[in-house]
């Protein structure tokens, strides 16, 4: 938020890859090169973070985390205070993930958190989306944008006889999306340990189960809608098509002294 430090970055970014293989056979998927400057998407994020006056992040790695670690470091070059966590195998998915840094003691429940999927690159207002969480008093706020392109043709078929009705090369959807980015009070972190006892598993998602879970339980969870930039580059069909100099126009701010 720039005037205070309550705020804390939490970067997921211990997965795999797996839909970015061959690639990540190689190097974790955070530190793959985009833009003319070939600097890795984590950069990216950590600098957009910085830009927005949050200087200390809590990094959630796990697969190839020594490259993560030894291309970071502290975080002492880009100004801010860099720490890992690394996931536990036994708590998996990116709840798990989150849940694993609540128990290790590295998030606490005096904070905001900013929690940021680290395959996803934008220029969003962070400090806005801040603002707004804060101004509504929620729980959590999760970044929403519409005009979602779908990669693949949507086709429409008669019920019955599978006669194609019509057929949508890409469209664009009417509809919200949320973005990978979301603000979220440190004290919830004791729902997600519930969550996690009441489901008995050990796999726990933060969009598909610990945001309705806070839904039911009546907490307020808010949209911050947004026009910003936003792009995932999770595929290797999309990793592909991410143009350098789309990088540079909308992120190419963040690489300025």
């Amino acid at each position: 938020m720039g005037e205070g430090t309550d705020v804390v970055g939490v970067i997921l970014c211990g997965g795999e890859g797996a839909r970015l293989r061959p690639l990540t056979y190689y190097f974790q998927k955070t530190l793959l090169p985009v833009g003319s400057s070939h600097k890795p998407v984590l950069e990216y994020v950590l600098r957009l973070l910085k830009y927005h006056g949050i200087e200390e992040a809590v990094l959630l790695v796990g697969y190839k985390h020594e490259q993560v670690k030894h291309y970071f470091g502290d975080g002492e070059r880009l100004g801010m205070k860099l720490t890992y966590v690394i996931d536990d195998p036994k708590l998996g998915g990116t709840g798990g993930a989150l849940l694993n840094a609540y128990r290790k003691g590295a998030l606490g429940e005096e904070n905001t958190l900013l929690i940021y999927y680290a395959d996803i690159l934008s220029d969003i207002d962070l400090r806005d989306l801040l603002l707004s969480h804060r101004r509504e008093g929620a729980t959590a706020t999760l970044a929403v944008s519409k005009g979602y392109r779908v990669p693949v043709g949507v086709v429409e078929v008669e019920e019955g006889t599978r006669k194609i009705m019509r057929f949508r090369e890409k469209p664009v959807l009417d509809l919200l999306v949320g973005i990978g980015i979301l603000a979220l009070e440190g004290q919830a972190l004791e729902h997600l340990e519930r969550l996690n006892t009441s489901l008995g598993r050990d796999k726990l998602d933060l969009m598909g189960d610990f945001l309705p879970y806070l839904i039911e339980k009546g907490l307020k969870v808010q949209a911050y809608l947004t026009s910003a930039f936003w792009y995932d580059m999770g595929s290797i069909e999309a990793y592909e098509k991410l143009k350098p100099e789309v990088v540079d126009k909308f992120l190419g701010f963040l690489l300025k002294p």
